[in-house]
């Protein structure tokens, strides 16, 4: 998804919600009219699709469905059809053998990890503290996979090659989560990324992405998808993150592991009966935000150095954007503010001008105290925004900010 991530990547922030989004801690729905104001104010750096109504959801997937798949055929019955579409396009675009669709991605990485847990004999999983499923799946890896993670770091970096070589215990699977959201969306160069691959090998290790956000990684890395997937045993990708689908993720591997992880999900209960709807706008992603996602990543590091620059012109004595030059569409804003204070902030701007430079909403991780974040995303609603443009909508944010 391009600009607002759902329930599933916040639920370990915060409590539970009604049937809104949680956030940072906070629980955001259909009754907060100033996160409301703000998706859907006239003029934002993004607008996916989850900022719509369902009216307006549904008459885009009509609208897209006949260019992305022959309706004319039959529907998909537990994974066939259009299903099957999805992962030969998506096993293809990865360089890999097959591919196999899944309800969600945590469904997904817990299954294939668990299919080579069991052929490596070895239930650990090398990873970083704070990749998704040590953060956002409640534990998941261990209640119900009976996977046994072993953090490598907790440092807001990628993992190193010598860290990955120096672990005091033997590991099954190593898995990097390309790119790191919870440190900025980081990523780490390409000479470091074949280095960590290879010392996972050196210790007899299986590697496998987190690629979630694989697709918008190949500007950064230079190289395809293909390309980087390469240098994994099997990779995830989401389909309704940057790709902007309704739902859904795909596994690609080896053919022999990709058949096993077809068991695994069914007995997981992710064998669904139709899944046309997530499988159709899966399609129209790829044909429609995948060719444009360089776009959106060379877009944001103008917007990113335009944030900057307003908060400088705007007097404040500190902020950070993280990464200072974005490594894909995706990055972190930091302010010396209460998150309340800026949520309001951006909800003024948004009811009074039309404009919402910070979707997201604010909040506070707790340390260091007194700090707030949020996180923002380029995409085609972001592309016809001038730097000054952004440096005027921020510094109009700024001055809201003390009101």
């Amino acid at each position: 998804m391009s600009a607002m991530s759902t329930s599933e990547d916040h639920d370990q922030k915060g409590a539970a919600g009604t049937g809104g989004e949680t956030i940072g801690g906070e629980t955001i729905g259909a009754g907060d009219c100033g996160q409301r104001a703000v998706w859907e104010a006239k003029r934002v750096l993004a607008r996916p699709s989850a900022t719509m109504s369902l009216k307006e959801r549904l008459g885009l997937l009509a609208e897209q469905a006949p260019q992305a798949y022959d309706l004319l055929g039959p529907t998909d019955t537990y994974g066939d059809g259009v299903v099957a579409e999805v992962e030969r396009r998506v096993a293809a675009l990865l360089g890999k053998e097959d591919a196999a669709f899944f309800p969600t991605g945590t469904m997904a990485q817990q299954v294939v990890l668990r299919c080579w847990a069991e052929r490596t004999g070895n239930s650990y999983v090398a990873l970083h503290a704070l990749s998704h499923p040590e953060v956002f799946e409640a534990d998941a890896f261990r209640r119900v996979s009976g996977l046994s993670p072993l953090r490598v770091t907790g440092a807001p970096r990628q993992p190193t090659a010598e860290e990955i070589r120096s672990l005091s215990e033997p590991f099954g699977t190593l898995m990097l989560e390309l790119p790191l959201r919870d440190a900025g969306y980081l990523l780490p160069t390409w000479d470091e990324l074949v280095e960590v691959t290879r010392a996972a090998r050196e210790r007899d290790a299986i590697v496998h992405f987190d690629g979630a956000r694989l697709f918008e990684c190949t500007t950064h890395f230079g190289r395809s998808a293909k390309e980087i997937a390469a240098l994994a045993d099997t990779v995830y990708v989401s389909l309704y993150k940057s790709l902007d689908g309704l739902s859904g993720a795909v596994v690609a591997g080896p053919r022999v592991l990709i058949k096993e992880t077809r068991i695994w999900r069914h007995r997981y209960g992710g064998r669904i009966f139709h899944q046309f709807p997530a499988a159709l706008s899966a399609l129209a992603g790829l044909d429609r935000e995948l060719p444009r996602l360089p776009e959106y990543v060379a877009h944001a590091k103008a917007v990113a150095q335009a944030i900057a620059q307003g908060f400088e012109d705007a007097g404040l004595g500190w902020s950070k954007v993280q990464p200072e030059v974005p490594h894909i569409h995706q990055f972190q804003v930091w302010l010396p503010f209460a998150a309340e204070k800026l949520n309001d902030a951006a909800a003024r701007q948004a009811q009074e001008s039309g404009v919402a430079v910070f979707q997201m909403p604010w909040w506070e991780p707790g340390l260091p105290p007194g700090i707030s974040l949020t996180e923002v995303t380029v995409s085609a609603a972001g592309l016809d925004w001038e730097p000054a443009d952004v440096r005027e909508a921020v510094i109009d944010f700024v001055r809201r900010i003390g009101r």
